[in-house]
């Protein structure tokens, strides 16, 4: 029995077929089809069983004249070769149209940043942002996501490894890792480049327990902060040792936030670790710091920046403060809070006040919400100005600070 003969359409062929006022089909080889439209489009399809659902579906392969009929079948037959090995060829060219959509890592990042805001905290998206626009933007973020490797990831790190801050890199690295995989969910990219987190390929650290300064330290401490060259940082140090407040409440604290007449820090709880609202009594010398500061930042809502007016100064910039004024990874920021507390303590303010003045939360959180304004302020007030004079003291040489009334024995 003589084989069927198939007919195959030519270009002159499709071009003059007829216009009608509904669409239709003229069969090329099997499964291929030029759909002839009421506007006078010309449209390739491809009839094809998607492999994984067994649906009977079409493939645009083309349009005519674009592409012409030889074109369109072997379009068709590369296709079906997909087929054949499991692919679904309208799968494969959407994921294909997102990754030659030009991406930047830059815009891919964005857009993972924003879809975690309903996840994180307002302080935690910031310094997440920051570590990004501080340390990868300027380098990675135009190129396209799809051409970066893993090396050009580790130059990034390397980079703020030079700077010595090493748990910032390994931030950094986790951070660009999240980008990768979210790329690679949304089918931006084909595959993570960077291997196994890149574990290994950069510097690692142990994470210590934060160390505070001694009473003994304190004189040579203040004298080497006081000779530190930017106005900016060299105040956000010692605002935070006046305060003892935590580093992030300090880098995102705003000029709004100061009640001059009342002399208080009014901390909103965005900005407080536990999301609950704080007050700092100022002493005269906090007072005055923040004056002396007002030419050089006032022009921002941000009482602390640098470089870049309204920009958040990174999570790790007052530690480094420390280290360029020669003192070692034993000191740190945090450790303020210790020395005030076993200070403030020592000389006999109240547990309860100094507690309270660290923020530490107590058990009747009901409380905390309401009374956070007015609980010990008196005594908090004296004892932030006792605190400043201390150190003043322990800066100038001066003589032992008395204690006033409101020290009553420990707590």
């Amino acid at each position: 029995m003589p084989s069927k003969t198939i007919t195959l359409l030519t270009d002159l062929e499709a071009r003059n077929a007829e216009v009608k006022t509904a669409s239709y089909r003229i069969k090329d080889m099997p499964g291929l089809y030029l759909e002839i439209n009421p506007n006078g489009s010309r449209i390739w399809r491809l009839r094809y069983r998607n492999p994984q659902t067994k649906k009977e579906t079409m493939f645009t392969v083309g349009v005519f004249p674009e592409t012409k009929c030889a074109a369109a079948r072997l379009a068709a037959e590369e296709a079906k070769a997909m087929v054949r090995q499991g692919i679904d060829p309208n799968t494969k060219k959407q994921r294909d149209r997102l990754r030659g959509s030009g991406k930047t890592f830059q815009e891919v990042a964005l857009e993972w940043h924003e879809n975690q805001l309903g996840r994180w905290k307002k302080s935690n998206a910031e310094q997440v942002l920051h570590s990004l626009e501080l340390d990868v933007f300027p380098h990675i973020g135009k190129q396209p996501i799809d051409d970066l490797e893993a090396p050009d990831i580790l130059a990034v790190l390397r980079r703020i490894e030079g700077r010595g801050t090493l748990p910032q890199a390994q931030k950094v690295r986790q951070r660009v890792n999240a980008v990768f995989r979210f790329a690679v969910i949304v089918g931006y990219i084909k595959g993570n480049p960077l291997p196994e987190n890149m574990r290994g390929a950069i510097k690692a650290y142990k994470e210590k327990h934060f160390n505070a300064l001694t009473v003994e330290d304190l004189p040579d401490f203040l004298r080497d902060l006081a000779a530190y060259r930017s106005e900016v940082l060299r105040r956000a140090v010692q605002f935070t040792l006046l305060t003892f407040a935590r580093t992030d409440s300090v880098r995102m604290a705003e000029w709004q936030e100061i009640d001059w007449e009342s002399a208080l820090w009014k901390i909103p709880a965005e900005h407080m670790k536990m999301e609950q609202p704080h007050i700092i009594p100022l002493s005269s010398q906090a007072l005055k710091l923040l004056e002396e500061l007002r030419p050089f930042t006032g022009d921002s809502n941000l009482i602390f920046y640098t470089i870049r007016r309204g920009q958040l100064i990174s999570e790790n910039a007052l530690l480094q403060v420390i280290r360029r004024i020669g003192w070692s990874d034993d000191t740190t920021i945090h450790g303020f809070r210790a020395i005030a507390s076993s200070t403030l303590k020592d000389h006999g303010f109240r547990y309860e006040v100094v507690e309270k003045q660290l923020a530490h939360q107590g058990r009747d959180k009901v409380a905390n919400a309401y009374d956070y304004m007015a609980r010990y302020l008196d005594e908090r007030k004296h004892m932030m100005q006792w605190w400043a004079d201390f150190l003043e003291g322990q800066q100038h040489g001066h003589g032992k600070v008395i204690i006033g009334n409101f020290a009553q024995g420990r707590g």
